[in-house]
């Protein structure tokens, strides 16, 4: 509803024609490696999941791979507590390498 009454609701459904018009995979950068250290966060009620081993076929230095008990698309206003934890272990695991 927030993006409808403040006109923004064209940009925020962009992303999703822009990277999911082609079907997942389709896109030229979907091929290119992520090298830097990763971590991902998998919530419930997300809109989309990854496994982590169609994760591991892109980014090539998963740190942290983490189920989450609950929460969804916006876990930062959902679960701010639990996605905060999350970024702390991943944080903690780089500075320890």
């Amino acid at each position: 509803m927030i993006y409808w009454v403040s006109g923004c609701i064209t940009s925020s459904v962009r992303f999703y024609k822009e990277n999911l018009g082609q079907g997942i995979g389709g896109s030229q950068h979907d091929k290119v490696p992520v090298k830097v250290p990763t971590g991902v966060a998998s919530f419930p009620s997300e809109l989309m999941h990854c496994p982590l081993s169609w994760a591991k076929g892109q980014y090539t230095n998963i740190v942290s791979f983490k189920f989450m008990p609950r929460g969804g698309h916006f876990a930062a206003l959902e679960e701010p507590a639990l996605l905060a934890d999350h970024i702390r272990q991943f944080t903690r695991k780089l500075e320890q390498k």
